[in-house]
């Protein structure tokens, strides 16, 4: 069954019969919290400032590409940042570890190797935050960490907390797991810094995602504007959080699109790619680093970059504050904010 049938709906009778289990997974949540507030656990904090962008539900929120976009903001602006993340399903090991462009996609895990061979900036793997953060400044020599998701990575302390909401399905039905999608009872974002809304009309920060031309998996340097697929019919492949949304994407530029959804982080392989229909099937950057290594020759990604509003931009770094000078060492973060948010 479809989660999102329960979980978007109010009233569904699964959802209701779960309740319990919802209520009982908050619980549990918010004491986690609690302990790691008061000291009960053991809180690691870095000497460079560490921004958590991560989201309290289940499923894609577009988090990925705004971490990006981010990291791509900070150079412009002098700092020298690592993306650290868990790197989900990956096998390799031991951790942490630096992820490289010609890793496979089984070893560091999709994101991950996304985000490497974009190349904006290092990208450290690992279950364990703290580690990955520790790893990156001592091996690159970053003076400021972002991490793809991790908001309830309380091991980690954190300066600054962004929270992406799904501008369209919101917090679903507004029920923890598995009676929802929640991770933490929603009154969450209330002590979080930014809260920005992945498209949809709520009011506050929004982004988008704006795709670029299309590239051959076989040979990335043929490229296609994706306007040239308009008016023709084409197989989309998506194995990400909210496969809906990349359909209507496609959709929303003219395109005749037959969905292929997969779980998120699906494991594609040779004998499926081979079962796709004829003609341009089109994916994401997350799935395509999956299927490179199998692709036809008429395959194709299509990349996607983040368009944050300009005043969230402004709002994040006026937190931030400017970057330390070029000659300057690694230092304790000195934030604008009145007070630095702990776990």
């Amino acid at each position: 069954m479809d989660p999102t049938a329960v979980w978007y709906r109010r009233y569904h009778p699964l959802s209701l019969a779960l309740a319990p289990l919802g209520w009982l997974y908050c619980a549990v949540a918010l004491v986690r919290r609690h302990g790691y507030r008061r000291g009960l656990f053991a809180v690691r904090r870095l000497p460079v400032p560490v921004v958590v962008v991560g989201n309290l539900t289940v499923g894609g929120t577009g988090k990925t590409p705004l971490v990006l976009r981010l990291a791509e903001l900070a150079v412009a602006r002098g700092w020298r940042p690592a993306i650290i993340t868990r790197g989900y399903g990956a096998r390799s090991g031991p951790w942490p570890r630096v992820a490289a462009a010609a890793d496979d996609p089984l070893l560091v895990g999709d994101e991950p190797l996304l985000l490497a061979r974009r190349g904006v900036c290092p990208v450290v793997v690992g279950p364990d935050r703290a580690a990955d953060g520790a790893l990156a400044i001592r091996r690159c020599g970053c003076n400021l960490l972002l991490c793809d998701d991790g908001l309830q990575h309380y091991r980690l302390a954190r300066d600054l907390e962004i929270a992406v909401v799904d501008g369209e399905r919101g917090l679903g039905n507004g029920r923890c797991l598995p009676a929802g999608p929640l991770r933490e009872p929603g009154g969450r974002l209330g002590s979080v810094d930014l809260v920005i809304h992945h498209g949809g009309n709520a009011a506050g920060y929004r982004f988008g995602l704006v795709p670029g031309d299309t590239q051959a998996l076989r040979d990335p340097a043929r490229r296609r504007p994706l306007s040239d697929f308009r008016g023709q019919r084409v197989t989309a492949v998506a194995g990400i959080g909210n496969p809906g949304r990349f359909f209507a994407m496609l959709r929303a530029r003219g395109l005749l699109v037959d969905e292929l959804p997969y779980p998120d982080h699906h494991p594609f392989s040779a004998a499926e790619a081979a079962q796709w229909p004829p003609g341009p099937v089109l994916m994401t950057e997350k799935d395509a680093v999956k299927c490179a290594a199998f692709a036809g020759p008429d395959h194709w990604v299509c990349p996607v970059a983040a368009a944050p509003d300009p005043a969230f931009v402004a709002a994040l770094f006026a937190r931030l504050g400017p970057a330390p000078a070029a000659n300057d060492e690694t230092q304790s973060p000195s934030f604008t904010q009145q007070e630095t948010v702990s776990p």
